[in-house]
Parts: structure tokens; C-alpha cells; sequence
């Protein structure tokens, strides 16, 4: 069944008593037992919740793999899963991540005894490299935040396997409706739930996708334990944006291509990086593995002096983090979603003082093209 189909289905089976084609929202934390020793097969929301199951397997269906789980934001995801590792481990991370995820890293979770190595993860040569005797994970973003480098998941995958390294791919940037990293060789899939999946910034949620059912048993163990979970109403509203997937990702990347070639063309732009470019180093690759680009851009003005006008005076496109929204954002990530990362380090990357990211929406790409010139023109 086409992915399309999947997404816009998502719960629509699981009230089999009263027939309602969107899952109920089971707002209750503890379940009646029927008798001693006896289950409904839910005891304690944290443990399960029909609504976020309804969640968890449809995600499963959509990506592919063994069982889905479903958390309350997507960094609690990524600190859940982190939990499969041990004092002494080190793993290999995309040097160009989401700012957020390298907080959680460096300032939270190598006190603990885990070690971290940032690499370009487009380069598999890189990656390589990095890898040390105590190398037990490799943890890539499919595309990277903010500069859209691409990895080859294949490859990295055959290279985990043939060195016993689990790979673990933040795919939030492009959804399993564009990429499936577990049908190229990943061993889990994540989300943050809150961009693309739910797709209307209301709600947070984080989605956690495990290819085989051994290591899925040991993911819950660790869901239930952590219990940092996604409660209902969250999981219906993540349900309810995903039926609508296919036609938000169609449009938004029809329009990222089109502003994308705008700002490519414009004079007062330095550098455009979107992979639907066909200079894009990754476009090729991008292309291969995937059924599209996504509708994230990152660009580099000429004068750092721009930025502040681009954004605070569009009025179509919000000066806002997050992404992924039927609105488009903008963002300044050196100061926003990035500050966490030491400046030097930035800088080397290339999220300089003039580099700014927008979240492309479903808007008339026309009327965001006209938002963007119009701020273009009020330099200070």
C-alpha cells in the first residue's frame, strides 16, 4: 500500500466496536481490571494507551519496521534511546546537528560516561575514521540541521553492520514519506513529531521507529521505565496531522523548490543550500534514495545586515523556531537553534552570522516569494 494511502488511514481500524473512523482519545491514566490476574492488555497509561498505540503502529506501518513508539517530544526520543548505551561508549554524530541534540550530548549525557565524535556524516570516509574499539552507535540526521548535508544511509548502514555499530537515523527533515532508513539498513528511525508529522505547531511529540522486534522489546523497556511518554491528546493530534502528510509535503516542496531558485538568482544572496538544487553536492544521492527533497532551505546572505530585516519585516513568513508547519518560519540558527554549539565551531561549520533557515509552508509560493523580496529591500 502506497505510503500516501498509510498515512491518510492512520487509526481509522481501531474502534472496531463503534466504527468511528478517528480513534477516540483515551484520556485516562489507569485501566479497570476485569478479574485477579486478568488484563484488558492496558494497566497503566504509561505502560500503554490505546490512543498513542494507534500512534505507535501506525508509524511502525509507515516506516517499515517492527514497532513504533511515541514520546513526549523528540528530544525525550533521543534521550530515551540513549539509554541502550553504557558508561565507556562513544558514538559517531553528524558534526552539523540540531543544536538541541548537541546540548543534550555534550552538557548532559557525557557526564554519565558517554563519549561523542562529531564527523561530516555526508563523508563516509569520516565517518570511518571516527570509529574507535568502544564505538558502539552511529547517530546521523538523513538531512542535517540547518545545512542540508545528505548521508548516504545506505552505505552507513552496511558499514554499521559490518562493524556491530547500531545505527540510528534522525529522518525528521524528510518524514517516511520522502525516506525510509529502515528499508536502507538503519536499525531505528526517530522523528521529532512536532514538525513535519503533526504538521500545524500545536502540539509536541517525539516518534521512535525500531527495525527488529529484539531490539524493540529493549526500546519499551526503557519507554516504560523513562516514561517520558506522549499523552493522548497529543498522540490524536499527531494522528490527525499525519493524514494529511502526503498533500502538506507535496505542496511545501514544490514551493521550496521555487524559492529556493529565487534566492539562487538573487544578488544579494551568498549561498543557497536545498538538495532539490541540482548543484547540491547531495542531490544525486538525495535522489536515489529518496521520493523527494524536502521543503527545508538554508541560505547565506551577502551583508550579515540583511538578517535582522529578513526577520522582522517579512509579514507572510513568521520569525519563529520549529519547522515543518503549514506556516512557514524563519530562523537565525547561529543565535537560535544553534547556540549551544561554541562559536568557533559555527563558524567552521558554516552557521555564520549571515546564514539564516526557512521552514517552507503551504502558503502560495508566489505571495512568500513577494514577503521575501519586500524584506530584501528594507536593509537598515
Amino acid at each position: 500500500m502506497n505510503i500516501a494511502t498509510q498515512a491518510a488511514q492512520i487509526g481509522l481500524d481501531w474502534d472496531t466496536r463503534t466504527g468511528a473512523v478517528t480513534v477516540p482519545i483515551y484520556q485516562t491514566a489507569t485501566f479497570r481490571h476485569p478479574g485477579l490476574g486478568q488484563s484488558t492488555g492496558y494497566d497503566y497509561s504509561r505502560s500503554g494507551n490505546p490512543t498513542r498505540q494507534a500512534l505507535e503502529e501506525g508509524m511502525a506501518r509507515m516506516d517499515g519496521g517492527a514497532r513504533g513508539f511515541a514520546y513526549s517530544t523528540g528530544m525525550a526520543a533521543i534521550a530515551s534511546l540513549l539509554f541502550l548505551f553504557k558508561s565507556g561508549d562513544h558514538l559517531v554524530v553528524t558534526e552539523d546537528l540540531y543544536g538541541g541534540t548537541y546540548r543534550l550530548f555534550e552538557q548532559c549525557l557525557n557526564q554519565y560516561g558517554l563519549t561523542f565524535t562529531y564527523v561530516d556524516s555526508s563523508d563516509i570516509h569520516a565517518v570511518q575514521q571516527a570509529i574507535r574499539p568502544e564505538t558502539r552507535g552511529l547517530f546521523v540526521e538523513s538531512l542535517t540541521n540547518p545545512l542540508l548535508k545528505v548521508a548516504d544511509i545506505a552505505a552507513l548502514s552496511a558499514l554499521c553492520k559490518e562493524r556491530g555499530l547500531l545505527h540510528i537515523v534522525d529522518n525528521t527533515f524528510l518524514t517516511p514519506y520522502l525516506l525510509r532508513p529502515l528499508e536502507l539498513g538503519a536499525d531505528i528511525a526517530l522523528y521529532s513529531g512536532t514538525k513535519y508529522l503533526s504538521g500545524h505547531n500545536d502540539t509536541l511529540s517525539g516518534l521512535v521507529v525500531v527495525k527488529e522486534s529484539a531490539l524493540a522489546e529493549k526500546v519499551y523497556f526503557h519507554q516504560n521505565a523513562i516514561g517520558a511518554v506522549l499523552g493522548p491528546q497529543d498522540a490524536w493530534l499527531t494522528i490527525r496531522g499525519i493524514k494529511t502528510l502526503s498533500v502538506r509535503l507535496d505542496r511545501q516542496q514544490e514551493n521550496a523548490k521555487k524559492i529556493a531558485l529565487w534566492l539562487a538568482a538573487h544578488p544579494r544572496v551568498k549561498k543557497v543550500y536545498y538538495p532539490g538544487l541540482p548543484d547540491h553536492p547531495g542531490h544525486e544521492l538525495l535522489r536515489r534514495q529518496a521520493r523527494g527533497f524536502g521543503a527545508m532551505i538554508a541560505f547565506e546572505v551577502a551583508d550579515p545586515a540583511l538578517v535582522e530585516p529578513l526577520l522582522l519585516k517579512t509579514s507572510v513568513i513568521s520569525f519563529a523556531e520549529s519547522l515543518g508547519g503549514v506556516e512557514s518560519l524563519i530562523t537565525f540558527p547561529a543565535v537560535q537553534t544553534h547556540t549551544d554549539i561554541e562559536p568557533e565551531k559555527r563558524e567552521r561549520l558554516g552557521i555564520t552570522n549571515g546564514l539564516l533557515r526557512l521552514s517552507v509552508g503551504i502558503e502560495d509560493a508566489d505571495d512568500l516569494i513577494a514577503d521575501l523580496a519586500q524584506a530584501f529591500s528594507q536593509e537598515n
